[in-house]
């Protein structure tokens, strides 16, 4: 354990950061998963409607610095490609 203030303010800091950046992650990684379930089910409206849910909290990701812009920009181009496949099949 630290024994310097500013190192234990530190260790404060980086446990609550680390927290939320947990939570942020588990909660893109949510949104993704109900948009390949409704691409699963061969529901076509319903994986729409879920990835445009969905892309607004992959960029609030990008923006609060958790994951990296080509990342998302990667998956949403992926799931936008096979929610639009569904339409046509």
């Amino acid at each position: 354990m630290a024994n310097i203030a500013s190192a234990r303010k530190r260790i404060r800091q980086t446990a609550k950061r680390t927290a939320r950046n947990t939570a942020r992650k588990s909660r893109m990684r949510t949104f993704i998963k109900k948009v390949e379930t409704a691409i699963a089910a061969g529901n076509h409206e319903e994986a729409r409607e879920a990835l445009r849910v969905a892309q607004p909290e992959l960029q609030r990701g990008v923006i609060k610095g958790v994951v990296h812009a080509n990342t998302v920009a990667r998956k949403i181009s992926r799931l936008s490609a096979r929610v639009k496949s569904l339409a046509t099949a």
